[in-house]
């Protein structure tokens, strides 16, 4: 679960109105405490740092120096105190890494505009405008010193020429740093789209996928573990050609976040079920990350119209989905922001009430949001219906359940087209989920979940979103669940438990008034009552038992007399799953049934 995290607008640390690394790490405590007990943080277990690098714009996606750190964000040894701090919260961290081009005030740029030999081709220069245009149509060319240099996005940003070896060479060397030296855990590649041109072929080239099998090797034999994402700003199917044949780990589901974004704003899930499926079919699994809208986009917020059920809707959506969640900081309180300057999508982060929304003592590098007042992390921190308390809830429940992270994807037919309803499923935990994305109460809403996912039956089912809302769910002889009901926008993510076997939902009854009663609350979490009746005195035991068949827990084992006797037992330290009680009775009676525990 990771954090994008914009350091020059996070917190201020030293009063100048900059975010800092000391500002970052004051700050993890609410990010993620690194107890797992605690539930005052929000639960994230990664960082996605924005250029860090020195830079001479506001942004830092111009480099001077890939080496060195923004001086406005404080000293490497500041940065390296903020990457131990986030360690040892197991927090890992990765870091933006622009290698598609630098700043024109970059020393390798001042030298090549100078003609130095050494330099001049590590960008590419010709004595023409060879007068092709760029993807949206901006020039690309630019003139300086009586020749053109090739810069895709503006002239203050000119490309790397990676068809000098010593470009490569360079960049790799950097990476290498970062990796082996400083310790980040990988990198977040930007425009990965551009990076070698063929002619006037400005991007997906072939010769730019084969760069990245060589990027992706490499920093693999500096660092197994590290890792690459990489921003690809494009439809499905391109995107997929930066994942394969081991180039990229994985990179960014542009269509995906849309189809979100779409399906919560227009109350219709249709197309975003389907392009989910696409998107679970045609990626290696899971390597895909998922986000709602990130710093080249209007907030999420801004995108809904301020409609805080629509950002809770969207939030429930991505952070159950298959794939690796991205949160843009300031979305988990509903910060607004607008183009068409970037800038005011990157504004400080609205800590409190205090001036300046708690962020810097003094003016900041830009103007906070007016509304910081009533959207804050003090305040809603405060308040348990809060949409910060809505992420810390679904970002908690996901860290817990292995099916929601990294569980296998299975689409389910729903009656009503604003529904998206979807198993998540790990081994034999189920998780369902159900998401109305729609201003309107579902009722008498059906599923079809054919596949053989469940056989017919009735189950015991738990929404983890709702700790009373525990009851039994019909699956028909057809494979469908009938009469269900969603509240408008309303989210259910149930675990789907085991299955009641018919005339034995309360007790089973033996010979001579022996009773075994199951046991309630079931599911439970974390006690729960058993009751049993023995017509006669005699010795009993009472035995919990895992799915292996071993004694967990000895609940009963004595001489009693004839009666009916309750025990209640605590399952605190036992992990969720399914587990057995079994009652024998002078050691030749006995009788067993099924619990299920819940976390």
């Amino acid at each position: 679960m990771f954090y994008e995290l914009f350091v020059r607008s996070f917190y201020d640390s030293d009063g100048n109105g900059k975010g800092d690394f000391k500002g970052i790490t004051e700050k993890l405590d609410y990010l993620n405490d690194g107890d797992p007990t605690t539930d005052t943080d929000l639960g994230i277990t990664g960082i996605w740092l924005m250029p860090i690098n020195e830079s001479p714009s506001y942004h830092g996606y111009d480099v001077i120096n890939y080496r060195s750190v923004e001086s406005d964000y404080g000293t490497m040894s500041d940065f390296q105190e903020f990457l131990t701090e986030a360690h040892n919260r197991g927090i890992k961290v990765i870091i933006d890494f622009v290698m598609n081009h630098s700043s024109d005030q970059n020393p390798w740029f001042q030298q090549s505009a100078l003609n130095n030999a050494q330099y001049r081709d590590f960008y590419r220069w010709s004595t023409t405008d060879p007068g092709y245009s760029g993807p949206w149509g901006q020039d690309v060319w630019h003139y300086k010193s009586g020749s053109y240099y090739y810069g895709l996005f503006w002239g203050g940003m000119p490309d790397l020429n990676y068809a000098n070896p010593a470009v490569k060479d360079s960049m790799f060397a950097a990476a290498d740093f970062w990796l082996r030296d400083v310790g980040v855990d990988g990198f977040r590649l930007d425009a990965v789209k551009y990076i070698f041109e063929e002619d006037s072929k400005l991007e997906d080239t072939e010769s730019t996928f084969q760069f990245w099998s060589e990027f992706n090797q490499h920093i693999k034999e500096t660092s197994p573990n590290a890792f690459t994402v990489g921003e690809a700003w494009t439809n499905t199917e391109t995107v997929l050609k930066y994942v394969t044949e081991d180039r990229l780990d994985y990179c960014f589901e542009f269509d995906l976040a849309s189809n979100i974004l779409n399906a919560v704003d227009n109350g219709d899930a249709e197309n975003l079920a389907a392009h989910m499926q696409k998107v679970y079919n045609l990626y290696p699994h899971l390597q895909y990350g998922t986000f709602l809208t990130n710093h080249d986009q209007n907030r999420v917020m801004s995108v809904f119209g301020g409609d805080e059920q629509k950002a809770r809707t969207a939030a429930a959506l991505y952070l159950t989905l298959p794939g690796v969640p991205y949160l843009y900081y300031g979305e988990e309180i509903g910060m607004t922001g607008v183009k068409p300057e970037d800038k005011y999508i990157r504004t400080p982060m609205q800590w409190s009430i205090a001036t300046n929304a708690g962020f810097s003592t003094v003016s900041p590098w830009i103007r906070v949001n007016s509304d910081y007042t009533v959207k804050n992390v003090a305040a809603q921190q405060a308040d348990s219906t809060s949409l910060l308390s809505w992420y810390k809830q679904l970002i908690a429940i996901r860290n817990q359940e292995v099916a929601l992270r990294s569980g296998e994807y299975i689409a389910i037919e729903s009656s009503s087209s604003s529904v998206m309803a979807f198993w998540r499923r790990d081994g034999d935990d189920l998780k369902l989920v159900l998401v109305n994305t729609s201003e309107n109460d579902q009722a008498n809403l059906s599923l079809s979940i054919l596949g053989g996912v469940v056989d017919p039956g009735t189950y015991m089912v738990k929404d983890l979103l709702s700790s009373n809302d525990i009851h039994a769910v019909d699956v028909s002889s057809s494979a469908q669940i009938e009469n269900l009901a969603l509240s408008a926008y309303e989210t259910k993510i149930y675990t789907f438990g085991y299955a009641i076997i018919p005339g034995t939902e309360k007790e089973t009854v033996l010979a001579d008034g022996f009773r075994l009663h199951q046991n309630y609350p079931n599911p439970f979490n974390p006690n729960t009552c058993i009751t049993y009746e023995i017509p006669a005195a005699g010795n009993v035991q009472l035995n919990l038992f895992d799915v292996r068949g071993r004694v967990k827990k000895a609940l009963v084992d004595e001489y009693q007399v004839a009666g009916q006797y309750t025990i209640t037992f605590d399952a605190e330290d036992l992990a969720a799953g399914v587990y057995f009680y079994k009652l024998v009775y002078n050691k030749g009676m006995s009788a067993t049934k099924k619990m299920l525990l819940i976390r």
